[in-house]
């Protein structure tokens, strides 16, 4: 969730073209094909554009919409960004104090729940798969239990640990295959990496100009091949080569960490660097105010994805034209805790946020009262929660997927301010993109979320990702905008609408269920069975009348705090 879908593009790439990077890649698309309209372009967008050049020429917006992003953080000083970030208006930057009282020094820009009062950083984690295993694993390794002489706490736990104990085992095994083919392709490429960057004179190249090179030698021609099938292969033609290395490196070394998940107990990266009293919820005013840290493209793409400056004329152009996007930092490079998504809902709801969207998740939710906590505050005070469904290609309706909109894992007990997006692609044929989630009552709704263009780390960088974690930031820009210009209506007002005006389509797709291929249509496998619409969302809205109660329509006022 955190990444492009790396993992799966590359294990084609090493399946399919390991021998040869000859085969040019054909997938093309406007760079801006989630903002258009199938019958302009041809692509299966969300109506942007048609709704800003029709509906929204006569409209103003009521009030401009703070969307807390939850991430990995943002640049701050990017091109496309910084005018649309949100401003603590009640801190002075860079005094030390605590100036609103909320419990957060110099929270300007938003807050990062996964850095240390020194400054510090957390960047890698580990899986909470092989943090519950170890957890329990002196409690129940070689044990003879009877689940029935067990409490309902012991039970959980149990059942945790067989599950983790058995999922461990098997990515140990995938990620065994994935670490002794890619050996071989972590020396090669940035072989050929320096030999074209010696050849084009420069460290910093993206595929797209490596293309126009012309290579002379043979070991140029070789090096160019190389890196221009890498680049093909893995759709980042408009990416630069630390990047995409980076990316390739990054994969290499989870897959190494996930193969060794069952022998080597995990390391505590997080609690090293924050020092929190994890097993405490009371303790949360830990962290620092570092929300771009290292590590922030995710954050970065995600936000340019809702709200990149739509007025500067230069970059790309966001969905929503009136929104002020919070960074809340609390994804690492690995999974999320949950004691800090807890606290970053929090945070978001009492700094204004009535938007908050999440383009992360995980197989394990070990103290999922904490986040189910966060999700009902959010509910009391209005805010909407727009959630990843995740990249695995399973349905979420029968396997775990966290965190989710059933409280205490009851599927009678949903949050009603809480929309689960599944990743659309271009074309008839990837209605659900390969690597997307599913799920008939889990997912509520599809949106773009292959080959899209956003911002990235560099002050004037730009870049395509894949993902849920794309199609997530879709529906919360589309979300962002209804609430701009109604913002009398309730969360799950807005929930409604985007799942009532989706975009159904007749045709089929297939999926593949354990062996078999089958023939569905996306109302199989999503709550609306179509794809998020900004231009119908935003003329559904226009005929309903508000329920959002009055204590919500101004920004929600901060707890004060007193820290101890």
């Amino acid at each position: 969730m955190k990444k492009v879908v790396f993992s799966i593009v590359l294990a084609f790439l090493i399946l399919i073209h390991y021998t040869s990077f000859a085969q040019k890649d054909t997938f093309s698309t406007k760079r801006d094909w989630q903002l258009s309209d199938f019958n302009i372009s041809a692509t299966y967008g969300t109506s942007v554009e048609k709704a800003y050049a029709t509906i929204l020429t006569t409209l103003k917006p009521k009030r401009k919409i703070i969307v807390a992003v939850i991430d990995s953080g943002v640049d701050t000083l990017h091109e496309d960004l910084k005018s649309i970030l949100w401003k603590n208006k009640n801190e002075i930057p860079g005094n030390r104090i605590d100036d609103d009282h909320n419990g957060y020094v110099d929270d300007v820009y938003g807050w990062n729940f996964i850095g240390g009062r020194d400054g510090k950083n957390v960047t890698k984690d580990s899986y909470e798969g092989a943090r519950v295993y170890y957890k329990f694993k002196k409690l129940f390794e070689n044990q003879s239990i009877e689940e029935n002489s067990l409490s309902n706490e012991q039970l959980f736990a149990f059942k945790n640990f067989k599950k983790a104990k058995e999922i461990l085992e098997i990515q140990a095994k995938e990620a065994s295959l994935y670490v002794m083919i890619l050996k071989d392709l972590v020396t090669k490429i940035p072989i050929a990496d320096s030999i074209v960057k010696l050849s084009l004179g420069r460290n910093t190249y993206t595929g797209d100009e490596l293309e126009n090179f012309k290579a002379v030698s043979a070991i140029e021609i070789k090096s160019k091949k190389t890196m221009l099938g890498f680049f093909q292969q893995t759709r980042q033609m408009d990416q630069p080569n630390s990047f995409v290395l980076k990316e390739l490196f990054d994969f290499y070394e989870q897959e190494k960490t996930k193969m060794l998940a069952v022998e080597n107990e995990p390391i505590d990266y997080r609690g090293a660097v924050v020092q929190d009293n994890y097993d405490d919820m009371n303790d949360r005013y830990y962290g620092n105010n570092d929300v771009m840290a290292t590590g922030s493209e995710h954050g970065t793409h995600v936000s340019g994805i809702i709200a990149a400056d739509r007025n500067n004329k230069i970059g790309i152009a966001g969905i929503a034209n009136n929104v002020e996007i919070m960074m809340i930092r609390a994804v690492p490079d690995g999974d999320e805790h949950d004691k800090d998504i807890a606290n970053a809902i929090h945070y978001a709801v009492d700094n204004g946020a009535w938007v908050i969207n999440m383009s992360f998740g995980k197989g394990f939710s070990p103290e999922k009262k904490w986040v189910d906590e966060a999700v009902k505050y959010a509910e009391s005070k209005g805010v909407l929660l727009i959630h990843a469904a995740g990249n695995d290609d399973k349905n979420i309706d029968i396997e775990d997927n966290f965190p989710s909109k059933n409280i205490n894992n009851d599927t009678l007990q949903i949050a009603s301010n809480w929309i689960n997006v599944g990743a659309s692609g271009p074309t008839l044929a990837e209605l659900k993109a390969s690597f997307s989630n599913y799920g008939k009552r889990e997912v509520s709704v599809f949106a773009p979320g292959v080959d899209i263009y956003s911002t990235l780390p560099g002050g004037n960088v730009y870049g395509s990702m894949d993902g849920t974690s794309m199609a997530a930031p879709v529906v919360s820009g589309i979300a962002s905008l209804i609430l701009s210009y109604y913002p009398e209506l309730s969360a799950p007002q807005v929930k409604n609408i985007i799942e009532k005006s989706a975009i159904k389509i007749d045709s089929s797709i297939q999926i593949k269920q354990g062996d078999v291929n089958r023939n569905i249509l996306l109302s199989d496998i999503s709550v609306s069975g179509g794809i998020a619409n900004a231009y119908e969302a935003l003329k559904l809205a226009s005929t309903i009348k508000g329920e959002r109660k009055r204590e919500n329509t101004s920004e929600i006022k901060k707890r004060k705090v007193v820290k101890k």
